[in-house]
């Protein structure tokens, strides 16, 4: 970055002396006789470090740095003039118009160090503002995230009350069937099992079914049938009995080739057909 500083002294041979000074220190310098000269400068260029004699025609020193800090906060400004001045500038240097108030005559590199110093502060302040407004725009940029995030969240959440509430209906709808129904997965495991089917087949609905195995709960004559049953095939009404003695019809469907799912499902008759005997 460029390091531009403003000169403001309507004295030529101060002004000159200097700019032959800093010249060697590689600083732009910019040079005005008086403040309104200066104000026009400033809003040309961007200047960093402004030095200002205090006695000038038009306004002093202190009046045009003050307007300079209304105008341009961060640029680092630095009154130079004689002993008999420092009254009149205390005001301004206690008010944080002033960075510093150095006198004349001046030491050469005591004037070098001060305006490095300058300088540095102001690109310092520099740095500050554009982390401010890196860290100003992350945080817009994450709550824009947050406020998705909380968006989506609501939708699968209602998404989820949706589902478990259709999920409620088909479940009350199986619970209502005059039959038994059961939903076997293809890797064996219940999904799917209705209040007659609790009744039938869980011992009147003391042995849940739901997540557990087929081969654990289901009668071993309703297992050879599932296994015998044929994909596709057009179910046949086929007869169990318990070890109760009871007999039941039966039919096992296989899901059809457009399901997202693999597996039978089991329907039977819960009403008795015979009592005792054998099949």
């Amino acid at each position: 970055m460029e390091r531009v500083l403003l000169l403001v002294d309507d004295e030529e041979n101060i002004a000159a002396a200097i700019v032959r000074l800093l010249h060697r220190d590689g600083y732009k310098i910019l040079r005005a006789k008086g403040g309104k000269e200066g104000l026009e400068l400033l809003s040309q260029n961007q200047v960093g470090v402004i030095i200002s004699d205090q006695r000038m025609p038009e306004m002093t020193g202190v009046e045009f740095l003050s307007k300079v800090k209304e105008l341009y906060p961060e640029t680092v400004r630095i009154v130079l003039s004689g002993y008999t001045d420092l009254n009149s500038v205390t005001d301004a240097i206690n008010r944080g118009a002033i960075y510093k108030f150095l006198t004349k005559p001046w030491e050469d590199d005591l004037l070098r160090e001060n305006v490095e110093e300058a300088f540095k502060r102001y690109e310092l302040k520099l740095e500050n503002v554009r982390l401010t407004q890196q860290l100003q725009a992350a945080n817009e940029a994450l709550s824009d995230i947050n406020y998705d995030l909380e968006q989506r969240v609501a939708d699968a959440t209602r998404e989820i009350l949706r589902n478990f509430h259709a999920l409620q209906i088909s479940q009350d709808i199986l619970d209502s069937l005059p039959v038994a129904v059961v939903g076997v997965g293809d890797d064996g495991l219940i999904a799917v099992a209705n209040q007659r089917a609790h009744k039938l087949f869980g011992m009147q609905g003391k042995c849940p079914l739901l997540g557990e195995m087929a081969r654990e709960v289901l009668p071993e004559v309703l297992l050879t049938g599932l296994k015998g049953h044929a994909l596709n095939e057009q179910p046949n009404k086929e007869q169990m009995k318990l070890v109760s003695g009871d007999v039941f019809n039966y039919w096992c469907y296989s899901m059809s080739a457009t399901s997202h799912v693999k597996g039978v499902i089991l329907v039977a008759d819960s009403d008795v057909l015979a009592t005792g005997g054998d099949l």
